[in-house]
């Protein structure tokens, strides 16, 4: 039997693209608006995209805060992808004063612009192992992954499994935090190694 996963659809991120890569991992996917079928997910995924300030309200009034608190808490495995990782966190330098879900403490940060680094970073960049993190495992430094974002997670934010890349300052391209999983990039555009991310969250995470 498949794992089975739920991926959340509250109104701010791209559900179809994310349901298609999760099925050919391997994973029996079901899509729902509905913040009841929390309580009974084996795992939960939670797409982003978009503004943090509306990313963080479409998912308050969806309902599904609470419930995906009280899961995260309780040890559910969590995949959060692109504005889905940043949520994780206690708030974004996009939107000020806007609290995140605070599952992993610091501050999402702005890329600055430079001359020969333009923002929002947009194309592929290699990724460097740190630790163990369930998703990479096996992995292999110099992998590349597909990025679009103008917000990063810093390197100082205290997690110790995952992946940094580099845009002029390191980050958290991906990390696992014990429940919590994340990735910036979106696995769906990045080709073997996306595929092979949620495979291995699959087998290393679900399993």
């Amino acid at each position: 039997m498949s794992a089975h996963v739920l991926l959340l659809d509250y109104g701010a991120g791209n559900v179809r693209s994310a349901a298609k890569a999760l099925a050919r991992a391997g994973m029996t996917v079901t899509v729902s608006a509905d913040p009841a079928d929390v309580l009974h997910a084996d795992a939960l995924v939670v797409p982003g995209q978009g503004h943090f300030r509306q990313v963080m309200e479409a998912f308050g009034t969806s309902g599904f805060h609470a419930p995906v608190m009280d899961a995260a808490r309780a040890g559910t495995p969590l995949l959060g992808i692109c504005v889905g990782m940043q949520m994780l966190l206690d708030g974004s330098e996009e939107a000020p004063g806007v609290p995140g879900l605070g599952l992993v403490p610091g501050t999402v940060r702005k890329f600055k612009p430079t001359l020969d680094r333009k923002v929002p970073q947009m194309g592929w960049n290699s990724l460097e192992l740190r630790g163990d993190p369930p998703l990479l495992r096996g992995l292999g430094d110099g992998a590349y992954a597909y990025f679009v974002h103008s917000y990063y997670v810093p390197a100082d934010v205290p997690v110790t499994h995952g992946a940094l890349a580099q845009y002029g300052v390191p980050f958290w391209a991906a990390f696992s935090a014990g429940n919590l999983h994340a990735t910036q990039f979106h696995p769906e555009k990045s080709g073997a190694v996306g595929l092979g991310i949620l495979e291995r969250f699959r087998r290393h995470v679900l399993n």
